[in-house]
C-alpha cells in the first residue's frame, strides 16, 4: 500500500484500489474488474462462464460469494489500511447472476449485440438528415434529428455497446465525412469526432470498462489457458483456417462447421469444450462450407452491392451503411448468417436497392421517351 498523509480520499482510494487488483491474480483469473471504488464502497463485476453454471444454468453459488468476498475486501481496503475479513455470510436472494444477454439494461431489443447494430445504423441515418436541414435553415427538424442521434449515442457510450461498433463506427465516420463535406470542413469534422470520441471514453465509465475488459482478456489469454472472448476468437479462426486447408477450392459442404468445431473441441474442458457453429467471422464462416468459390460469391455480392449505392442521394447512403456496416462486422462475426442482421441487411439493400434501381430505370426511359 501507499503512504495516505495528504491525499484526497478518493484518490487514495481509487490508488489502493488499483494497486491491490495488480496483485489479486484470483480475481483476475475469473474475469473480475473493478468498476467503481470510493472511501468505503467498491462495486466489481464479473462475467459469467458457461463452466461457471451449475444444474440449474444459473452461477454457482462458490463464484457468486468469490464475487461479493472480493468487493467486500475492496471496499474495506479502500482507505489505504491493510485489512482482512475474519467472517463473512451470505444470503442468496435470488439467481440473479446467468447468462442472459437479453436481460441486460438499457437493452429494448432482443440483446445488445443487435441493438449496437440497429443504434450505429439510426446515428448514421440521422446525421445526413442534420446537414441537410441545417443547410436549408430548417432549425426544428435539425433539433428533432439531432437530439435523437445524441440518444443513440449517449446510450451506446453510457449503457452498452458491442464491441464491433468500436470497428464500423470509425470506418462509417470517415465515409460520412467524405460522402457530405467539402475537403475543408471534412478534416475539421474529421478532428471534431476524434475529440467527441476521446472525451466520450474519458467521461464514460462504461466504455472505459469495455476498453479494459478487452486489454485484460488479451493479458489473460496470453499468460494463462483461461478462456477469454478474444482467446476463443482466435481459436475458432485457427481451427477455421485448418479445415479450409483441407478443403479449399469446395470446402466440406454446408452445415460442415458444427462437425469441424465438435472435433476441434474433443477432449477439452471447461469454455474450450463448448460446442459452436460459428467461427465468428464471415469470409470464413463461408470458406469451411464452400471453399474459394464461396468466397469468391460472397465478395462479389458486397462489391455489388456497395457500388450500388454510390450516387450521392440520400436513399443511397441508406443503402451504403448497411452493407459497409454489414462488411466491417463480419470480420469479427458471421452477421450474414445471424437471424437479426442478416434480415437487417436483406431489408436494408432491399428497399434501398429497389428504389435506386426504381429511379435508374425511370430516368432512362425518360431519357429514351425524350
Amino acid at each position: 500500500m501507499h503512504s495516505s498523509s495528504r491525499i484526497d480520499p478518493q484518490a487514495l482510494a481509487e490508488l489502493a484500489g488499483k494497486t491491490m487488483f495488480e496483485r489479486d491474480p484470483a480475481s483476475q483469473a475469473l474475469g473480475m474488474l473493478l468498476a467503481e471504488i470510493r472511501p468505503g464502497y467498491a462495486r466489481m463485476t464479473m462475467p459469467v462462464r458457461a463452466d461457471m453454471l451449475n444444474g440449474h444454468r444459473t452461477c454457482h453459488g462458490g463464484y457468486i460469494f468469490m464475487l461479493a468476498d472480493s468487493a467486500f475486501a475492496f471496499a474495506c481496503n479502500s482507505h489505504n489500511h491493510n485489512t482482512v475479513g475474519a467472517g463473512c455470510t451470505i444470503d442468496y436472494l435470488a439467481p440473479g447472476l446467468h447468462i442472459a444477454h437479453d436481460k441486460a439494461p438499457g437493452v429494448p431489443v432482443r440483446n445488445y449485440i443487435d441493438q449496437s447494430q440497429e443504434f450505429g445504423l439510426a446515428v448514421f441515418a440521422l446525421a445526413p438528415l442534420v446537414v441537410i436541414f441545417i443547410q436549408q435553415r430548417r432549425i426544428a427538424p435539425a433539433i428533432a434529428c439531432g437530439t435523437l442521434l445524441v440518444g443513440f449515442l449517449a446510450n451506446m457510450a453510457l449503457v452498452v455497446v458491442a464491441r464491433t461498433a468500436f470497428i464500423f463506427i470509425p470506418v462509417l465516420v470517415v465515409a460520412f465525412a467524405f460522402r457530405f463535406f467539402s475537403p475543408r470542413v471534412r478534416n475539421i469534422a474529421l478532428v471534431a469526432a476524434l475529440v467527441v470520441a476521446t472525451l466520450a471514453v474519458v467521461g464514460s465509465p462504461y466504455l472505459r470498462y469495455r476498453v479494459e475488459r478487452t486489454i485484460h482478456d488479451y493479458r489473460l489469454n496470453e499468460s494463462t489457458d483461461i478462456a477469454t472472448s478474444y482467446g476463443e476468437r482466435l481459436f475458432y479462426w485457427r481451427s477455421s483456417i485448418k479445415s479450409i486447408e483441407e478443403a479449399p477450392l469446395f470446402g466440406h459442404g454446408t452445415g460442415s462447421t458444427k462437425q469441424i468445431f465438435e472435433r476441434e473441441a474433443a477432449g477439452k474442458s471447461g469454455e474450450w469444450a463448448n460446442l459452436v457453429r460459428n467461427p465468428h467471422n464471415q469470409t470464413l464462416y463461408v470458406a469451411v462450407q464452400w471453399g474459394l468459390l464461396g468466397v469468391i460469391l460472397l465478395w462479389l455480392m458486397w462489391y455489388y452491392h456497395l457500388t450500388l449505392f454510390l450516387e450521392r442521394t440520400l436513399v443511397s447512403w441508406m443503402g451504403f451503411i448497411v452493407v459497409v456496416q454489414n462488411i466491417v462486422s463480419s470480420l469479427l462475426n458471421s452477421h450474414l448468417f445471424d437471424f437479426h442482421e442478416g434480415w437487417l441487411y436483406v431489408l436494408g439493400v432491399g428497399v434501398a436497392g429497389g428504389t435506386v434501381l426504381a429511379k435508374r430505370r425511370q430516368e432512362s426511359s425518360g431519357e429514351s421517351g425524350g
